[in-house]
């Protein structure tokens, strides 16, 4: 199992656009993928879950990937995040 904190670093935070871009991102790969926030932990492959966090600027999130290919995902995931999810 992976664990990594993340901020939101984008101004619009986790609105719809990033987050079914999360879902799609996550959706190709076969390992599990949660999101916990302010104690909510959420399925980060399911659009419904992921737009429930509302995720402002600022949000402090925990990633945890589990599965045989637990590792690129984390990456492919970790990097989406860290661009500001490509609105900086």
């Amino acid at each position: 199992m992976i664990e990594k904190e993340v901020a939101i670093i984008n101004n619009a935070g986790l609105h719809t656009r990033p987050a079914a871009t999360i879902v799609k991102i996550a959706a190709q790969f076969e390992s599990e993928f949660f999101i916990l926030k302010d104690g909510m932990n959420i399925n980060g492959k399911s659009i419904i879950g992921v737009m429930t966090l509302a995720a402002a600027k600022g949000s402090e999130l925990t990633l945890s990937f589990e599965g045989d290919d637990e590792e690129i995902m984390a990456e492919a995931i970790l990097e989406y995040f860290n661009k500001g999810f490509d609105e900086l």
